[in-house]
């Protein structure tokens, strides 16, 4: 529901979901948690925590530390993920599922970003596991790149969706599939192209936001250095459009991933946008610049859930346009050193009312 007023404008829709997170653990889960739980519902937890989350034994256990963790009067649900490996046990991963322990499988390529060591180099060894999922309707969650020394960093997604996962669709083509933050024209084109209502994907608030310039360009800027890394200013719109097309199996992911400043500039630094705190407000704001504001409630808080069988949240929230820039934190402050929110580069006037 979108309303004006004489100095305000605000916008009301169901309680949105994060269809990618990260939480990380101890101090850190219990520094960041806050950030998401005080504006969305549910999220999909990533599991390369260290050790990664790889049976349903370490699901439970996981969604229980993050379950302490939640501050007193916060209401969120965790929906856990099993972190695939070669070794992955089909019965392990049907057992975690029909008992509503873990939602979703991911599949990290070894290598290819923050704790993905015990990832998969031959993806062949886990099509026991993608079968069972397709066999039992279990998604699998993709980070979509190769990590070939061969392929440029800034065309590992489309590689990626031709050499591994339109063969695995095409294998096992009644497996569900999502695409995770995708950043270039080509994943939209190929979440467009599928029209068996079993792939979707998911787009970051970041990568709607910046494209390679605002990392490389006047200087090296590590908090906008993360994986995939942001692409072409021509992904970056494709993204944009993807975003407010409406179409149904594009939704929110915001892969808000928190590292502490030291980590971040390190020789090699880490990867990841810590994006949680802004993201609704920046999700207005990128939907009103676009002209397409009534767009924002299907791919914050209706697309995401249908497609993993979720209900929509009965209670709701509502985002309202100032008229001087709110003031959001620079920081975030954990044990471990802070961690700095996500910088869009220019003032925003929505908030979370």
């Amino acid at each position: 529901m979108l309303s004006r007023g004489v100095m305000t404008q605000s916008l009301t829709i169901p309680r949105p979901d994060d269809w990618h997170l990260h939480l990380r653990d101890g101090d850190m889960l219990r520094a960041v948690l806050p950030e998401t739980a005080r504006d969305f519902g549910r999220a999909i937890v990533m599991p390369n925590i260290s050790p990664p989350v790889r049976t349903g034994a370490d699901a439970a256990a996981y969604r229980d530390r993050i379950l302490a963790a939640l501050p007193e009067g916060m209401t969120f649900e965790p929906l856990m993920t099993l972190y695939l490996t070669e070794e992955t046990d089909p019965s392990d991963v049907a057992a975690a599922f029909e008992t509503g322990i873990a939602t979703a499988v991911k599949l990290y390529p070894a290598g290819a970003t923050t704790n993905s060591a015990y990832g998969v180099k031959d993806f062949t060894k886990i099509y026991p596991v993608l079968e069972k999922c397709a066999e039992i309707g279990m998604p699998l969650c993709v980070h979509g790149e190769v990590v070939d020394n061969d392929v440029d960093v800034f065309d590992r997604e489309a590689v990626f969706i031709d050499r591994v996962l339109d063969p695995i669709r095409q294998e096992i083509p009644d497996l569900k599939c999502v695409l995770e933050h995708m950043t270039t024209r080509d994943a939209v084109d190929y979440v467009n192209s599928s029209d068996d209502g079993l792939l979707a994907g998911t787009i970051t608030t970041h990568h709607l936001i910046i494209n390679r310039n605002d990392i490389l360009a006047k200087g090296l800027r590590a908090h906008n250095y993360c994986l995939p890394v942001a692409k072409r200013e021509e992904h970056r719109l494709a993204l944009r459009a993807a975003a407010i097309s409406g179409h149904p199996r594009i939704f929110l992911g915001t892969d808000s991933a928190p590292h502490t400043d030291a980590n971040k500039f390190q020789p090699c630094g880490c990867a990841g946008i810590f994006t949680a705190t802004v993201t609704m407000p920046l999700m207005a704001q990128i939907f009103e610049a676009e002209g397409a504001l009534d767009k924002l409630e299907n791919f914050a808080s209706r697309f995401g859930p249908a497609f993993y069988g979720k209900s929509v949240h009965e209670t709701t929230m509502t985002l309202e346009k100032q008229d001087v820039p709110v003031a959001f934190p620079k920081s975030i402050e954990a044990a471990e050193g802070p961690v700095t929110v996500f910088d869009p580069g220019y003032p925003i006037f929505w908030k979370v009312v």
